[in-house]
């Protein structure tokens, strides 16, 4: 089984300066905005995603 994939950009302010927190696992740090976030796999959708006719896409 392969590691986690790491996140790209920080969700507050979309700066790439993260590093892993000690806090945990999943837990990040963002240096440009001092934040830290976690996260968290919650699981699959049972319905998952329905297309429409329109185009658009239903959950």
């Amino acid at each position: 089984m392969s590691e986690r994939a790491a996140p790209f950009y920080c969700p507050y302010c979309g700066d790439e300066d993260l590093r892993p927190s000690e806090q945990g696992h999943g837990a990040w740090e963002c240096a440009a905005c001092n934040r830290a976030f976690q996260l968290k796999f919650l699981g699959l959708l049972a319905r998952g995603l329905q297309h429409t006719d329109a185009g658009g896409d239903e959950i």
